[in-house]
């Protein structure tokens, strides 16, 4: 079976944004950055062996904050990054009471089932309640990336970002060797 890192997106591959008062996910192109370092992240994380999968909450789609068209062009530039195996994206928001949703696992197994991924020997990367929760319910390691607005939240491990984190998947895959 197939070993991946899941990783989040906003917060993980590219910057959050604030607004009014609160951490969130960029609505437009112009808030949208990836994190100068991702894309050595990523050969990081395959260097090691791993698959990477992104998987994102965009309840802006269900809200009608952000068009798909923009969420497309968003997702362009982390294919260019990153160059994720796949990506999940759920569009909906909490009322809508899905399984993909995060905390549920939803995408997590999705994926998992769809590609043969052995969840046990993989991680997911993120930087929320939610991931971590996500992870938990999917069986998955997780790796929490340390802000200050998550200082409650506990992950298996903490990084201070996708690079530092793709380092410590890379060193404890070489230990389970």
């Amino acid at each position: 079976m197939t070993r991946a890192v899941f990783l989040d997106r906003d917060g993980v591959i590219n910057r959050v944004v604030e607004r009014d008062g609160r951490w969130v996910s960029p609505r437009t192109l112009e808030d949208f950055e990836i994190f100068d370092f991702a894309a050595e992240a990523a050969e990081v994380i395959r260097g090691a062996g791993f698959r990477i999968y992104v998987v994102t909450n965009q309840p802006d789609i269900a809200r009608g904050h952000m068009t798909q068209a923009t969420l497309d062009a968003m997702l362009e530039q982390v294919a260019a990054a990153v160059a994720p195996d796949d990506v999940v994206v759920c569009p909906h928001d909490d009322h809508h009471a899905c399984g993909c949703r995060k905390p549920k696992p939803g995408m997590l197994t999705e994926l998992a089932e769809k590609h043969g991924v052995d969840l046990r020997r993989s991680f997911f990367v993120g930087d929320s309640w939610k991931d971590m929760d996500a992870g938990v319910a999917a069986g998955v390691p997780t790796v929490l990336i340390r802000r200050e607005d998550n200082r409650k939240t506990r992950g298996d491990h903490e990084a201070e970002d996708l690079l530092a984190a793709a380092h410590l998947i890379a060193s404890l895959a070489r230990r389970e060797e």
